[in-house]
């Protein structure tokens, strides 16, 4: 690997180690279901979580897990081969979710049940798997736009949690990306040649939190400094 991939990944595992050890996330002898979508995000977190593995004190295993949602023309091939060559158990899930969601509810604004959705069916498999953690891509960026939704359209102060512990289902979600910034995430994606899948999703780049990403960046030129303080 070239010196400047090796950097990148370094300091990927940095925000990545530090933000596991700063919430306790990961414990020896853990089966972890990472969720593997096809996206930028997901896949840099199975590559960290992989590279973290040979090295941390406190030994785990991972399984990778995508969702497949049932659009025409998705291909998971390059997923599969990816999962390979780190080492990793790729499981696919078939689902109708696309029929339900789009065909059959013909949902306008589908993004929150859709996420609750493929949500219950990673987590489903992950137990198939004897995973009690689910891992999650999301990041930096993510954390702060989704404090900023829920103000906007909830009229609350509210963000997912760095931990969270499902005791209906006895899982545990972590999310060890939780420090990395999606500039970084975006440049490793480039530089590691990611096999990074098309959207295929019609609500791609028309949602309520691609409108307040775009305010976001606009609010970051505007005034620096902004995003990290809020």
């Amino acid at each position: 690997m070239p010196c400047f991939e090796v950097f990148m990944l370094q300091k990927l595992l940095s925000y990545t180690r530090r933000c596991v050890e700063d919430y306790d996330m990961i414990h020896a002898g853990d089966r972890i279901a990472v969720g593997v979508s096809g996206g930028k995000d997901s896949l840099s977190a199975l590559r960290a979580l992989a590279a973290l593995s040979h090295f941390y004190p406190e030994s785990f295993t991972l399984e990778a897990v995508t969702i497949d949602m049932g659009f025409p023309g998705a291909d998971f091939t390059a997923i599969a081969d990816y999962c390979a060559a780190l080492g990793v158990r790729h499981t696919l899930v078939p689902t109708r979710l696309k029929e339900l969601i789009f065909d059959v509810r013909q949902e306008k604004n589908p993004c929150s049940l859709c996420a609750n959705m493929r949500r219950g069916a990673l987590h489903k498999a992950a137990l198939s798997l004897s995973c009690r953690k689910v891992a999650l891509g999301h990041h930096w960026d993510d954390a702060v736009e989704t404090l900023l939704l829920s103000q906007f359209y909830e009229g609350r102060i509210s963000c997912f949690r760095p931990v969270t512990y499902l005791d209906r289902m006895d899982i545990t979600l972590i999310r060890p990306m939780l420090y990395v910034p999606e500039p970084l995430l975006r440049s490793f994606a480039r530089r590691e040649v990611l096999p990074v899948l098309p959207p295929l999703c019609p609500k791609d780049g028309h949602s309520k939190r691609s409108e307040v990403k775009s305010l976001l960046q606009t609010l970051r030129r505007e005034n620096p400094g902004l995003p990290e303080r809020l």
